[in-house]
């Protein structure tokens, strides 16, 4: 009975999240593509990413149940979905090496994952290679660097707003996700090894 609740809480959630990604590229894709236009299908394409990953994931029995997780999951991944393309950018030279640094940093991360990949805390096996060998979250770090390169090139009070508050729920959900994996004995002891979660030194 377990096993099956999460099954169909896995499929809304990969519903729901095409659905608004959809909705993103109706947003701001660009009239012209050109080479100035390449941040917000940069930006396209690592949210994108987050689709593939989610249709091949395999389920798992440890996964929260917790409405909060929900919440935060949701709030998390769909928030950044709502960001606009307006204003002057202000940097445009750097917005899209920024972008395509964090989608690098974060794409990588998810494909060591492969299938273990998910928005919901859960417990899918514990990575230790790649850029998990550096930080605990490689993933959500490379988000906060595209996010950084979007808001260059597309500077406004809304897309500031989304993204302070995405990176908020960014850290609860990684307390949250950090919940269930201390529980397993494996995560303990990698978390020994790699005691920062987002920026060596820092976090």
């Amino acid at each position: 009975m377990q096993l099956r609740r999460n099954s169909i809480m896995d499929r809304l959630e990969q519903g729901v999240v095409l659905i608004v990604y959809a909705m993103l590229v109706s947003r701001i894709w660009p009239d012209e593509i050109s080479r100035e236009d390449l941040a917000p299908i940069l930006l396209l394409i690592s949210e994108g990413a987050i689709i593939v990953l989610l249709v091949l994931r395999r389920p798992t029995e440890n996964i929260s149940t917790r409405p909060m997780d929900w919440l935060l999951a949701a709030a998390g991944t769909f928030s950044v979905l709502m960001v606009n393309s307006s204003g002057t950018p202000i940097a445009p030279e750097l917005a899209a090496p920024l972008i395509f640094t964090g989608m690098a940093a974060h794409v990588f991360a998810k494909f060591s994952l492969r299938r273990s990949f998910g928005l919901v805390a859960a417990n899918r096996g514990v990575k230790k290679g790649g850029m998990y060998a550096f930080v605990r979250h490689p993933m959500y770090a490379g988000y906060m660097v595209t996010h950084i390169g979007y808001l260059l090139y597309s500077p406004s009070l809304w897309n500031l707003m989304i993204y302070v508050i995405a990176w908020g729920l960014m850290i609860a959900r990684i307390a949250a996700e950090e919940r269930i994996l201390m529980q397993d004995e494996v995560y303990q002891d990698y978390a020994r090894q790699v005691p920062y979660r987002l920026a060596p030194r820092i976090y």
